[in-house]
């Protein structure tokens, strides 16, 4: 059906160094909200402005250049954990490199592997575990310092002792930036500033952890079926 709009009627403020969080169904237009934000199309309809500014007058280089994205699928390569860290910069810092896997809680496991940064990881960091995988590519987004950071938070794959360590890197994550969670899992996001619930293509309910729960709706029936099958 082409009539049917990916998301219809969103109106969101995030307000700078928040943290806010994104939920709801596979489908919900979480993803495609994050991707007009990104200026990978623009919307038919509406607008969607940076700090008063139309995104319209804004160039896609100079919008991503202040946006750090943690994808689901980390993207690593057959190089050292130091350069998976420091992709893309011209003149990598070792300091910096460190101070990052120290935010993205990685520095211990880094330094147990045998050459510690100088480790060859294997293509697609083969050789490291999934919750690790997860913690380089947070290292990553830091290394660049974004002023706002995106994930796709993929904790719902890993082990409850991974998933702690990688909360306890969300969380380092949230100081002095604005950060938005697409989140799986909601245990992830109940500190957050701001949860906007999605549903059916629209924004249907936002608040805190608390107040939603207290709105007795979407958000309180994912999180008891979350908490029962956890």
């Amino acid at each position: 059906d082409t009539d049917r709009y990916a998301i219809h009627d969103i109106n969101l403020k995030i307000n700078k160094g928040e943290f806010v969080a994104f939920v709801g169904e596979s489908g919900a237009g979480k993803s495609t909200t994050i991707d007009l934000m990104m200026k990978f199309y623009n919307p038919n309809k509406g607008e969607i402005k940076y700090d008063s500014i139309n995104l319209d007058e804004i160039n896609k280089k100079s919008i991503r250049s202040q946006i750090g994205v943690i994808p689901q699928d980390t993207i690593l390569f057959n190089d050292s954990v130091k350069n998976n860290i420091c992709y893309g910069s011209n003149n990598p810092s070792m300091d910096n490199i460190k101070k990052a896997a120290e935010i993205a809680n990685a520095s211990n496991f880094i330094n147990s592997l045998p050459n510690g940064f100088d480790t060859i990881i294997g293509e697609r960091g083969t050789k490291l575990s999934g919750g690790q995988k997860q913690r380089l590519s947070i290292a990553r987004a830091v290394y660049k310092n974004p002023s706002i950071l995106i994930m796709d938070e993929a904790t719902s794959s890993l082990d409850s002792e991974s998933e702690k360590k990688v909360q306890k890197a969300i969380n380092n994550l949230t100081q002095n930036r604005t950060v938005i969670v697409i989140a799986h899992r909601l245990s992830t996001i109940i500190n957050a500033d701001k949860i906007f619930v999605f549903d059916d293509a629209k924004i249907i309910e936002s608040g805190d952890h608390n107040s939603l729960i207290k709105n007795n709706s979407i958000y309180k029936k994912l999180h008891d079926f979350q908490f029962k099958k956890d």
